[in-house]
């Protein structure tokens, strides 16, 4: 038996978990930490990992080598750098969303688009919220949820159930967002159905579930065909979605126009979204999770990346 569903299915007040528990206090300790010392601790952090975490390095590396080809050696290891900074913060910011008050934070976010959403919403068809693994995932949920008047997400369970309750119990505190898992898609397809609005990343290499290849950055990426299912099934209308955290430490949530005649052609569908993420990295390029190798999986014939 896999040793990480053995783990899963571990009741939350195991023995063996007590590491997890005590692992999950010392979080709830970080996130108590002022908003500008999380900063600086992210900052800190960012530095040593980048340091010390030598094979995501060399990913994040080889994933803007192969972006941003006009970057010399020099810019390429700021900006590595700079990216474990974003995502160390990103993680601190993460605490702070789970347990502390978000509403100073919802009051200050710029927001752009939102007319787009309302007019979507008014369709009553259910929107889709196509987004990207940028540095601020949970923090951005609230603000971005708060927008919403159903508000729902996508998420992977962590394998570790007491780390995944944490996590989970901290999302869902923020406007009743409802959650589903990719084993709840009939729940989550009527959802939409339903008027609901769902916000869904899809933008890592899934592997064998990758069912075609659509340049980004100029880079045949892996991509999966489910947001063209849901909006093809579901009539939901389509919105791509960013959230990131400006030089100046404020935020800023950015909706585009509706997608119209999504779900119709699965290229062009990831062509859309995939041109939508790289628009938005090239403005604030420290931000996305170049940590990840998002080109795994590659066309037949096609070269290794990494």
């Amino acid at each position: 038996m896999n040793p990480d569903h053995h783990k899963r299915t571990r009741p939350l007040w195991h023995p063996a978990l007590l590491p997890s528990w005590l692992l999950g206090g010392v979080l709830y300790l970080l996130a108590q930490l002022p908003m500008a010392a999380k900063q600086r601790w992210g900052a800190a952090i960012g530095r040593l990992l980048n340091r010390r975490l030598k094979s995501r390095a060399q990913v994040a590396q080889t994933n803007i080598k192969v972006c941003m080809p006009e970057l010399d050696a020099k810019a390429r290891d700021e900006l590595v750098e700079s990216c474990f900074i974003a995502c160390s913060r990103g993680f601190l910011e993460s605490t702070h969303a789970w347990w502390r008050d978000m509403t100073p934070y919802l009051d200050t976010t710029e927001i752009f688009g939102l007319e787009h959403v309302e007019e979507a919403k008014a369709r009553g068809t259910g929107v889709l919220l196509i987004g990207g693994h940028y540095s601020i995932l949970d923090f951005a949920l609230p603000l971005i949820a708060c927008k919403l008047n159903k508000p729902g997400y996508m998420y992977r369970p962590n394998n570790n159930p007491v780390i995944d309750h944490i996590i989970e119990k901290g999302r869902r505190r923020h406007f009743n967002i409802q959650p589903f898992t990719k084993r709840e898609m009939p729940e989550m397809m009527a959802f939409l159905k339903d008027g609901g609005q769902v916000w869904y990343a899809c933008d890592q290499d899934f592997g064998k579930k990758n069912k075609l290849f659509t340049p980004f950055f100029g880079v045949d990426a892996g991509c999966i065909t489910m947001p063209s299912h849901l909006a093809r099934e579901s009539g939901a209308a389509v919105i791509c979605v960013s959230h990131l955290r400006t030089p100046d430490g404020r935020y800023q949530v950015v909706f585009s126009p509706i997608q119209e005649g999504f779900g119709e052609d699965d290229h062009r569908d990831a062509a859309v979204w995939n041109g939508f993420i790289e628009a938005t990295i090239r403005q604030y390029p420290d931000q996305y999770l170049w940590l990840h190798k998002r080109f795994k999986s590659r066309p037949e014939g096609a070269e290794k990346v990494y």
